[in-house]
């Protein structure tokens, strides 16, 4: 484990650093999958800009309204990098919010958008695992099997390097699909569901995880929901694209088509 990183007199968190990282990686996939999508790389790159901008700070300043004491006696902190001063659901919800807000004022279509995104999902979805290998956090519980590290005074199921190799593997998965992706959002589900499934897999050996009652795990809670959503959606959406309902190919005539009728308009008003 690593987190932190001295460079002469600047410290700097290796655990965000990673995140910042596969931000940007993601950003540039998606852009790539917009553009074989039929879609603007730019604003799709802007959609992530959007929901991850708004989506920290409300992290950020939901964190700081929990736990004000925190900041009050070092302001500046609340421009850390440190990932684990920020609230996640209060962040989620903020910055899907404001993507779908940028997104609607730009006119990008759905479902196309959300399969565009999906490499950047998958990517971001491996960096994560890297920030918590290099921060220790989201550690295993004890173990005896041959493969354990030692962590926090005891052999433990390397949990980070599970997310990794799973994470890793759902991206190879999304790369060569998205090759042949239609923009129906069923490339988008598939992700979300797969991503959801490695939750529920690796948190089964966390030793950190928040428990409810009878020790239920709230995140593997969350991915059943999110994995259910997911098998009830699919089959719409993908009967939706083989009725021939309008996805990424459509768009762009229909961009024209009104492009032209607005044109028409103008020269009838003109004679």
């Amino acid at each position: 484990m690593l987190p932190y990183l001295n460079i002469g007199p600047v410290m700097v968190q290796l655990p965000g650093l990673a995140l910042l990282l596969g931000v940007w990686l993601g950003m540039e996939l998606a852009a790539r999958q917009a553009v074989r999508l039929g879609l603007s790389g730019e604003r799709v790159v802007n959609v992530v800009f959007w929901g991850l901008g708004v989506g920290a700070v409300a992290a950020r300043l939901g964190y700081a309204a929990r736990y004000p004491d925190a900041f009050l006696a070092s302001p500046l902190s609340l421009f850390s990098l440190n990932p684990q001063t920020l609230d996640p659901w209060v962040g989620l919800v903020a910055g899907v919010v404001a993507a779908w807000a940028y997104g609607q004022r730009r006119g990008l279509p759905l479902r196309p958008t959300l399969d565009a995104l999906a490499p950047g999902l998958a990517t971001f979805a491996v960096f994560v695992g890297v920030a918590h290998v290099l921060s220790g956090d989201a550690y295993g519980m004890p173990t005896s099997l041959p493969w354990g590290i030692e962590l926090w005074g005891a052999k433990r199921h390397p949990t980070q390097f599970y997310e990794v190799l799973l994470t890793t593997g759902v991206l190879a998965w999304v790369g060569e699909q998205g090759r042949k992706a239609r923009g129906d959002g069923t490339l988008f589900l598939s992700t979300v569901g797969l991503l959801a499934a490695v939750r529920l897999f690796v948190e089964g050996f966390r030793g950190d995880s928040v428990t409810l009652s009878y020790g239920i795990r709230v995140a593997q809670v969350v991915a059943w929901v999110v994995l259910l959503a997911v098998v009830w959606l699919y089959p719409f959406w993908r009967a939706q694209a083989s009725e021939g309902h309008p996805t990424t190919s459509a768009a762009p005539r229909g961009a024209a088509s009104r492009r032209k009728a607005r044109g028409a308009k103008t020269r009838r008003k003109s004679r």
